[in-house]
């Protein structure tokens, strides 16, 4: 069955200029305006997708995931402008040596035939047909069946900038695949896919470390902020406030507060005043112990033992007391998923703690977790936020999605 849509990959692949080739630039330039001229096609698509989502009772926070506005639009194209900036800094380089050779340069080259795999959004359709496609990848992507409408309409899109900068658009397709059996037959063809990008839920994540394929993977967002005794209280609220509501089904959103036993009534009294007006928009699930110093007007409900290690996807916190930085660390070695975590505190001892012994791709001292995001980093535009050990993690920006050859001038030079 993908047969023949691998093997349209792979000869647009084939046909594709190195990176560095000004098709490149100028298929960034053109999505930005094909986006543009396109968003009324594009608008009726996700608006049948949103209300298709709605009659099926989707949750209202899971529903806003898939909604596209003319905000959205704005940023994808910036995103474009964004990535031709950076396709600068993707460039061969000389290495500096002392031995044998006369020269050796270091050249980027694509990852291959790229796989995409990702849930609700999407703006990462867009994403997913950008930042590959630009250093020189083709790419399959399979997002969620509640965007297949829209996703179907920005394959449209891209393909009319690929076509404008002379590229295949091969290098670009959406696989429509309700079912999953497509995907379930791709993951078994490592002889064919280079690389796998799975975007989204802990569940889809370790569906796909099933493959053979190698695998960037990116979501799992299971994300702690301790809260020491000598923490700003004021910040440690709007810390916490800021890492959850812009965005609650985030993969940077705080799903559970570490809260400093000797701090607990102070810090949920100062919670109650950030919420002051607005207490019903975030829901608190906390421990017995804290009932006799939760103030009435936050909105509570029990933790039960399964909010331990969970993704939320809406406004809720899970909220559990500690004595000390160590039972914060080892809480987040036993339920975190190495993807975000954070320190609220003014002592030097407690940061380096959490700097040192937080295995996260990302430690926030003294901030919010949103924080965690290449272009706001300024270390540029990303496709995901890898939590794996090997070639990237953390934000995978451009530069992670090529790997290098070395070219090197012998001059006539022999080992020997």
């Amino acid at each position: 069955m993908p047969d023949a849509l691998l093997s349209r990959a792979r000869a647009a692949f084939d046909a594709a200029p190195p990176v560095g080739d000004p098709a490149y630039d100028q298929y960034c330039r053109f999505l930005g305006e094909e986006l543009v001229a396109h968003w009324p096609q594009i608008a009726r698509a996700n608006a049948a997708d949103v209300a298709a989502a709605q009659r099926l009772g989707m949750p209202p926070t899971l529903v806003e995931r898939l909604r596209l506005t003319d905000v959205h639009r704005d940023r994808m194209v910036e995103l474009t402008a964004m990535t031709r900036d950076e396709l600068r800094k993707v460039r061969e380089a000389e290495v500096p040596v002392s031995g044998a050779a006369r020269h050796v340069h270091r050249v980027p080259r694509p990852l291959g035939v790229v796989l995409m795999v990702y849930e609700a959004r999407p703006t990462v359709t867009v994403d997913g047909a950008l930042l590959p496609v630009a250093v020189g990848n083709a790419v399959l992507l399979r997002g969620g069946k509640e965007t297949a409408a829209t996703n179907a309409a920005v394959e449209r899109t891209v393909h009319a900038a690929l076509t404008r900068a002379g590229l295949p658009t091969g290098l670009v397709t959406v696989l429509d695949d309700p079912q999953r059996r497509l995907l379930r037959a791709l993951l078994k063809r490592p002889d064919e896919v280079d690389v796998l990008i799975p975007r989204g839920s802990p569940a889809l994540v370790e569906h796909c470390r099933t493959s053979a394929i190698p695998l960037i993977a990116g979501g799992g967002g299971v994300n702690h902020l301790y809260v020491h005794r000598s923490a700003d209280l004021d910040l440690a609220v709007r810390a916490t406030l800021d890492s959850k509501l812009p965005e609650p089904a985030g993969c940077t959103s705080v799903e559970t507060l570490l809260l400093d036993r000797a701090v607990a009534r102070d810090y949920l009294t100062a919670l109650a005043r950030g919420l002051a007006g607005r207490e019903g928009e975030l829901t608190l699930h906390t421990a017995p112990e804290l009932d006799a110093v939760v103030p009435c007007t936050l909105k509570t409900e029990p933790l039960a033992a399964h909010d331990l290690g969970r993704e939320f996807l809406d406004p809720i916190v899970a909220v559990v007391p500690v004595d000390d930085e160590n039972a914060a660390l080892d809480h987040v070695r036993r339920h975190g998923s190495g993807h975000t975590e954070g320190v609220i505190a003014r002592d030097r001892h407690v940061i380096d703690a959490f700097r040192r012994r937080a295995d996260a791709a990302m430690v926030v001292v003294n901030g919010s977790l949103r924080l965690h995001d290449g272009p706001t980093l300024g270390l540029g535009t990303e496709i995901a936020i890898a939590t794996g050990r090997l070639h990237v993690r953390g934000p995978v920006t451009l530069g992670a999605l090529v790997t290098y050859s070395y070219v090197t001038d012998g001059a006539g030079a022999l080992r020997g």
